[in-house]
């Protein structure tokens, strides 16, 4: 039962935060375009990426190859990915012992 429930909020936040980032990449990216006033700052983007949006915001960024001559980005996106996935699995085996 609590394991249903923690999953099913774990997902809807996972969509949401990614979401928010990969809309927050494509802005960005179109702001860098059309005016350069109104720009997300790079601060936001880490903040969202250790919220648990770090995979899909990479992924985006990539594609439309925005930010990608960043290295803090194009290595610390990627560094918060394995970091993230090592939370889930210490997590995984001590609340649900699987």
């Amino acid at each position: 039962m609590i394991e249903n429930l923690v999953y099913d909020y774990g997902l809807s936040y996972f969509i949401f935060i990614n979401i928010l980032g990969i809309s927050l990449s494509l802005y960005d990216k179109l702001a860098s375009k059309k005016f350069r006033r109104k720009r997300v700052r790079e601060r936001t983007f880490f903040i969202l990426a250790f919220l648990g949006a770090s995979l899909f915001i990479y992924i985006s960024m990539v594609i439309i190859n925005h930010k990608t001559r960043h290295k803090k980005f194009m290595v610390g996106l990627p560094l918060i990915v394995i970091f993230h996935g090592l939370i889930f699995i210490l997590l995984r085996k001590l609340i649900f012992i699987v």
